[in-house]
């Protein structure tokens, strides 16, 4: 095998960086999924609730105007 190249301190900076983003990349998916994804979870179940409510509200309404007697006709216009 070939000896090794030593590094230069641009590429020192880079691994490091890399690790680093490595790491904040970790944490902040650990964050998204111990904070952000229940409360997600718990909201969006009450979402549901609201527009189930409202749908039904809006399915009823359909059916109102469905059963209801059709308006008399116009006059012919002259």
């Amino acid at each position: 095998m070939p000896p090794e190249v030593p590094r230069q301190p641009w590429q020192d900076r880079l691994h490091e960086t890399a690790a680093r983003v490595e790491e904040e990349l970790r944490l902040f998916t650990n964050y998204l999924n111990d904070e952000v994804v229940p409360d997600v979870r718990r909201h969006s179940s009450a979402a549901l609730r609201t527009a189930a409510v409202e749908l039904q509200k809006l399915a009823q309404k359909l059916d109102d105007e469905r059963n209801a007697t059709p308006p008399p006709p116009r006059p012919p216009e002259a």
